[in-house]
């Protein structure tokens, strides 16, 4: 493929997925506000524009579908043809198809489908019904159309490419800082060649300024990835939509924050996740406009996505205002599992089994419950952000499914220790704390054993032993207390070295397949350090604690 042509067809692939995005929130909101022509203009907008690039680009299929979704929208326009729900279903159907086509277009391929050629014929169809329209011409739009659309402003939107849109200021800003950390470099360098004689103030204010502009730049670059988490909470408003209305409910999706920031990476790892708990709210937590009436609440049930900062963390949480989680069914879920539950367990960790992996409390089999994957599929994507999930619950009145995870997967604050001649790093906001391991407990079969903490029992683990290290133990071994979902065990080290920032980087091959490790990062002093899967060695601890009761 030409190189001029493979860009502009990226470009061409990137804007479609921003418009095809505006396209489905104008959709989605026309259906409660049929009146508004500015929506309507913004459909055809978008729509009109993907017809115009696809005969640019030669791609005759997909031209020919959008001007008779063109044509459709017209009638529309006009008031020739009402915005029914049968409407809505065949236009969201059809962005649907435009999406297929662009896919299509980025493997260099143009071709109609079946379902393209159905929506053509409803389109024909419908068309026919409506009132005759005069027809405007494949080459352009009308003027209306083309004045609206010198005046649209695509809203920025999260998608799944690997691009991003940035501030040309902050590009400038990183350039000069680039520069400025150049200069200051280049000082500390004089300094340290000077055959003078140089004081160690001297070449402290030197190391101090070039240390501010790094840290300018690292907080600059993570500015950069930030993108808003409302484009990702909007995409659930088509899932909302057609699921509630194959449930028979009524339902409307609510969003606060949504102009809160998070990593872009961060935002990937959500989109598999928060649908999970969008289809779970929907199928198992709203009830059915009856029920609720019964119940004395409105027909229409709610689901709330919200979003905000909290302690130097993202905070997200799924709200309906359904049924709740009911306690008895929950339990005889997880003993039907064999999954073995302590009786007198409080309403909130009887409610944390619902992360357990093949426990649903739904009899039947349907397209989209019964199998007991959706939440369990949560737990891990989150525990992979090194987040951290809960459910809350209040019966007759709703549930809600929190996460928190940190604002970058970029750079982690950690926690560096040695074991033997192996370095790791500890995420620190899952250690709790560090302390000596008694003297007659280090000798134990497998280095796994609990240790009494002011009269509290901790249970606790060798690494040594964990990841089979050779060579002896040191003289002196440490305990580093860590905590996750509320579970604390503790982690046998050889040497303590503090806080310390560093740069994520992905698994080597060779330990991608490695329990207890979650990627590695590079240390200031070059060397590379494997950083530990908290959540999976809380696991084998609990694991080896309960074989050894046994």
């Amino acid at each position: 493929m030409d190189i001029d042509r493979e860009l502009l067809l990226k470009s061409f692939v990137s804007e479609t997925g921003e418009g095809l995005a505006q396209m489905e929130e104008a959709l989605l909101e026309l259906e409660s506000h049929p009146e508004d022509a500015e929506l309507v203009n913004t459909v055809f907008r978008v729509v009109h524009t993907f017809k115009g690039n696809a005969g640019i680009f030669e791609l005759r299929h997909a031209q020919e579908f959008a001007h008779a979704l063109e044509d459709l929208l017209d009638k529309i326009r006009a008031r020739e043809l009402s915005f029914s729900p049968d409407v809505t279903d065949v236009l969201l159907a059809s962005m649907d198809v435009l999406r297929t086509f662009t896919a299509a277009a980025a493997a260099g391929k143009d071709a109609a489908t079946a379902k393209s050629q159905k929506l053509l014929q409803q389109m024909k169809e419908e068309l026919e019904a409506a009132a005759p329209a005069a027809k405007h011409e494949p080459e352009g739009a009308s003027e209306p159309a083309a004045n609206a659309a010198d005046k649209a402003k695509p809203a920025p939107t999260a998608t799944a490419a690997r691009t991003l849109r940035v501030d040309v200021q902050k590009l400038d800003r990183l350039l000069d800082l680039t520069g400025e950390i150049a200069i200051a470099r280049g000082r500390t360098a004089r300094l340290l060649e000077s055959r003078e004689q140089v004081s160690i103030d001297e070449l402290a204010i030197a190391h101090d300024a070039e240390t501010t502009l790094q840290a300018e730049l690292q907080e600059l670059v993570m500015k950069v990835r930030m993108v808003p988490v409302g484009p990702l909470f909007r995409q659930y408003q088509r899932t909302v939509r057609d699921l509630a209305r194959e449930l028979g409910k009524t339902v409307n999706l609510q969003i606060e924050g949504g102009e809160v920031e998070v990593d872009t990476s961060v935002v990937e790892h959500l989109r598999d996740p928060m649908l999970h708990m969008v289809r779970n709210a929907l199928d198992h937590g709203i009830e059915r406009p009856e029920q609720r009436r019964k119940a004395g609440k409105p027909p229409a049930g709610t689901i709330t996505l919200r979003a905000r900062h909290e302690a130097g963390n993202i905070s997200i949480e799924v709200e309906d205002d359904g049924a709740g989680l009911d306690r008895a069914r929950i339990l005889d879920a997880a003993k039907t599992r064999g999954i073995a539950v302590d009786p007198i367990l409080t309403d909130h960790e009887v409610y944390q089994l619902v992360f357990e992996s093949g426990l649903s409390t739904t009899a039947h089999v349907s397209n989209f419950s019964g199998r007991g994957v959706g939440m369990d599929v949560v737990r891990r994507n989150v525990q992979a952000l090194r987040g951290s999930v809960s459910v809350s619950s209040r019966p007759g009145r709703g549930s809600t499914v929190h996460l928190r995870f940190p604002l970058t997967l970029a750079i982690i604050e950690g926690f560096g220790v040695d074991v033997g001649e192996n370095t790791y790093v500890i995420p620190l906001d899952q250690v709790v704390e560090c302390v000596e391991l008694p003297v007659e407990q280090r000798d134990l079969d497998y280095g796994a054993g609990v240790l009494q903490l002011r009269g509290e029992p901790v249970p606790y683990l060798q690494l040594r032993d964990y990841f089979q290290l050779s060579g002896g133990r040191g003289a002196r071994q440490n305990v580093v207390v860590v905590q996750h979902d509320n579970k604390r065990a503790g982690l046998v080290v050889d040497t303590l070295h503090g806080a310390t920032q560093t740069v994520i980087k992905p698994l080597a091959h060779l330990f991608k397949d490695v329990p207890g490790v979650s990627s590695s990062a590079i240390l200031s002093s070059g060397q590379v350090a494997l950083i530990l899967d908290v959540s999976t060695l809380l696991r084998a601890v609990i694991a080896e604690q309960a074989h050894a009761v046994e």
